[in-house]
């Protein structure tokens, strides 16, 4: 039990970690861009390298953790996140930085996969919804972090010593993990196939099944807010058009983030208590979508924008149950090929839908209201979608089936 909860608040971390150093450029992207010598459009290219390995690499790490644990791979990221950080740190040729960029992204692709297996593994299944939103949760609060209290810090030393501080708190986390991480057996000690068959097997069951990809999709649409909303454009709307100052739209922002850390956690608690996972999803996509719209489209007081935005994060928390869904429909064998996957196609929608909303705020000759009505729209889709997709729990799933560590 003491391991279980040790290795869980580990995975967790690291996720915490991982979304620090994800978002770290864009608080002082000025300052980095005169350093590297390079334009807005240059720091855009060198910033996103992260999200070009991050995404590819999410099902390269579900297929490995399924074979062989995640205690060597948590170490495995977290030394290279935290390398690639202090890379980005260490000189102004931008070749180099470029690539502390891709070595943070390459380390930071094991972490929420890592803490969602260890989750599967080391707890009952009628855990997992809660656990996994607790997940998220701290990776949101890290969000917010970030956001605040990072970017006052960099006001007052610089981006250098922050950026190095958070390194070398990623090798600490690197050292924890080292000296108390724990997992169940390697899958890889009890496998009846080579690592061949293995690959070839998890790919057949994750690939081949329609409801997967569904759910994929249903993710996506529902994590686009996030994406596009808070992790780009969201502050330059409020700025353009509800006339905030940057700092005030920073922190309207940031509420997002605290909101959807409280709704992961309410979702997967809800959701375990009820034993359902579709309606919640149906209900929550439905009042962001209108939480959103609200905003975008309604005058109102800074307030008024700050506490929609914490309620359209707050009900956002039901994207996590997508995962649930996704891995109970498999055996527990492939939990983190489901979950890799289900994570790479919301990822990969940062990369279409960031420029996308950008190209039609262009033609719309910068109403970024009007280019950003695709945020409710692909919520209220993920919402028609997931009516469509049956619940269905394979036995590994069952209440009352036992992981390979805590009984239930």
């Amino acid at each position: 039990m003491r391991d279980a909860w040790i290795a869980f608040a580990i995975g967790a971390v690291f996720f915490l970690f991982e979304f620090v150093t994800r978002i770290e450029p864009s608080l002082d992207a000025q300052a980095i861009a005169a350093f590297y010598h390079i334009s807005d459009s240059g720091f855009g290219t060198l910033s996103s390298l992260f999200f070009w390995i991050y995404a590819p690499m999410q099902i390269v790490v579900g297929l490995a953790l399924d074979r062989y644990g995640a205690r060597r791979f948590i170490l495995l990221g977290s030394l290279a996140c935290a390398s690639g950080v202090l890379v980005f740190t260490a000189t102004d040729n931008v070749a180099i930085g470029g690539f502390g960029r891709l070595l943070t992204g390459f380390g930071a692709s094991f972490a929420f996969v890592s803490g969602m297996w260890l989750a599967n593994h080391w707890f009952a299944p009628e855990r997992f919804a809660v656990l996994s939103g607790t997940v998220n949760a701290v990776g949101m609060l890290g969000s917010a972090i970030g956001a605040v209290a990072l970017s006052d810090l960099i006001d007052t030393v610089g981006w250098r010593p922050v950026f190095t501080g958070t390194g070398l708190a990623g090798l600490g986390i690197f050292a924890i993990a080292w000296l108390w991480l724990r997992e169940p057996a390697s899958p890889a000690a009890t496998a009846d196939s080579g690592a061949v068959e293995h690959v070839r097997d998890s790919l057949a069951a994750v690939l081949g099944d329609r409801r997967i990809w569904a759910l994929a999709v249903v993710g996506l649409l529902y994590y686009m807010p996030v994406n596009v909303y808070g992790g780009l454009w969201g502050p330059t709307e409020l700025v353009h058009d509800h006339h905030r100052s940057r700092v005030a739209a920073e922190a309207a922002i940031s509420m997002i983030f605290w909101g959807m850390a409280a709704g992961s956690i309410a979702g997967g608690w809800i959701s375990d208590l009820l034993g359902h996972r579709k309606y919640l999803v149906f209900g929550g996509a439905i009042l962001t979508a209108l939480a959103y719209a609200v905003v975008l489209y309604l005058p109102m007081s800074a307030y008024a924008e700050g506490a929609l935005l914490f309620a359209a994060g707050f009900f956002g928390g039901g994207q996590m149950l997508t995962f649930t869904m996704a891995k109970e429909g498999q055996p527990g064998e492939v939990t983190g090929t489901v979950v890799a996957f289900v994570n790479m196609i919301g990822i990969a929608g940062a990369l279409v839908f960031q420029p996308l909303v950008g190209w039609l705020a262009d033609r719309a000759g910068g109403n970024f209201a009007l280019a950003l009505a695709t945020v409710p729209a692909c919520v209220m889709l993920a919402a028609i979608i997931v009516l469509a997709i049956p619940e269905y729990r394979h036995p590994d799933h069952a209440p009352g089936a036992r992981p390979g560590g805590e009984a239930a």
